[in-house]
């Protein structure tokens, strides 16, 4: 994963451990409080939520414990695409793009990144400025050409 996306998970992790938990324990605290368990919709409720926010915090450490850290701006610039590569597309229609290629817990396209994992990733990892590659898409095959290859 990139530094980005291991600084956000971290903050994530940090998120759920001081605000999320003491605030699900404390619903938890304040339902057994109204009496009998076995009706109390807002107990289950709390506990479910418990359930998923200790579960999260445990796949966020995992992740964190066996991620490799990759800072984009330090890897060799020679205008080959690679994990965290910033590339610049242009298409048939003359229109460009630009798109970061993060791990999947980073994917975000509405931010411009995309996952190692996707079909237009890896039909772009390994190639060069210049070359065009052609992408299997929900509309059918579409080319680019990349225009720019740069590392931040």
């Amino acid at each position: 994963m990139t530094l980005r996306g291991a600084e956000a998970l971290r903050a994530e992790l940090k998120r759920l451990k001081s605000e999320a938990r003491p605030a699900v324990i404390k619903a938890i605290a304040e339902a057994r409080s109204h009496g009998d368990l076995s009706e109390n919709a807002e107990y289950h409720a709390a506990r479910e939520q418990q359930s998923f926010i200790e579960g999260r915090i445990r796949e966020i450490e995992t992740k964190l414990a066996n991620a490799e850290v990759i800072d984009p701006s330090t890897l060799p610039k020679n205008g080959r695409v690679v994990f965290g590569a910033l590339v610049k597309l242009e298409d048939e229609e003359g229109s460009h793009v630009v798109y970061q290629i993060v791990g999947e817990d980073e994917a975000d396209i509405g931010a411009g990144r995309i996952s190692i994992t996707s079909p237009i990733a890896r039909a772009l990892v390994g190639k060069s400025e210049g070359d065009v590659v052609d992408v299997a898409a929900p509309g059918g095959i579409r080319s680019f050409e990349i225009v720019e290859v740069r590392f931040e």
